[in-house]
């Protein structure tokens, strides 16, 4: 009881920063999320041992430059982009690799660059509509990958029987996955029609995207943790894990979700 109870303020925390500093003002948004990437950077080189203070140099320069003082520059999102891509379909070979692979050193570096820093840089791009900050954007995309995850355990625990990828992830199943993305799907058409009032076919796809790809990003993370030997990527959220925990969905989705508004803004142009 006392273990739920805790689990619960912590997550109710968590709930609660996320939203309150994105909705407050920029300036927020940007300190909370510049602290987000600080804290998942620690928790990968210890997952990956490590050192940590070039990493985090390299994180606070690259957050500094792109995010902070340089948002909107075309050319810079858009390689921004393809090295997370590149990073991340290098991830889901690694995910799917039949080997028990060990993480050598440039590897190390090559993964905490594509999978924690360029991410989460291009997810402070990612609530811009018309060059305007929008916070719902940011919140409606969290919604999904939250409804995502519950249902996809809820659904898992009531009827799932086929597992979805047991080596790494032995509680995950496929009936959970589906349920997951269905109500994922539900979540983004009332998000679209009563939250951000954006067009119904964006948070649709949104909804694909963080369901598929926000799986894919939790089993990632599993697959480092499994080789690391731990249950958590750390323990500043009591009941929950390390930030990395909560973030491994979002920050996977958001190199997906920002090349889908690149080539949305491109049409749009053209």
């Amino acid at each position: 009881m006392r273990e739920t109870l805790t689990r619960s303020l912590s997550g109710l925390v968590y709930i609660l920063l996320l939203i309150g500093a994105t909705l407050y003002s920029l300036d927020s948004f940007l300190l909370l999320f510049g602290l987000f990437l600080a804290v998942c950077t620690v928790e990968f080189c210890d997952l990956v041992n490590l050192k940590k203070t070039i990493p985090l140099l390299i994180a606070i320069g690259g957050y500094a430059l792109f995010a902070y003082f340089n948002t909107f520059n075309k050319t810079n999102d858009w390689l921004l982009t393809g090295a997370a891509l590149f990073v991340s379909i290098r991830l889901i070979l690694f995910l799917f690799s039949e080997k028990r692979q060990k993480v050598d050193r440039p590897s190390k570096y090559v993964y905490l660059i594509g999978y924690i820093i360029l991410p989460i840089i291009l997810l402070t791009k990612i609530p811009y509509e018309a060059k305007v900050f929008n916070p719902k954007i940011l919140i409606g995309l969290f919604i999904l990958i939250w409804t995502n995850d519950t249902f996809a355990y809820i659904v898992g625990k009531s009827i799932g029987k086929r597992k979805l990828y047991e080596k790494i992830s032995p509680k995950k199943t496929i009936e959970g996955f589906l349920g997951g993305l269905i109500f994922a799907i539900i979540a983004g058409i009332i998000i679209a029609v009563y939250f951000t009032k954006q067009p119904l076919f964006i948070w649709i796809i949104f909804a694909l995207i963080a369901g598929i790809f926000g799986t894919i990003g939790d089993l990632v993370e599993s697959k480092f943790k499994r080789i690391a030997g731990v249950k958590d990527s750390g323990k500043i959220m009591p009941g929950h894990g390390g930030i990395l925990d909560r973030l491994d969905s979002i920050i996977f989705v958001s190199p997906f979700i920002f090349l889908f508004y690149q080539i949305l803004d491109y049409v749009q142009i053209s």
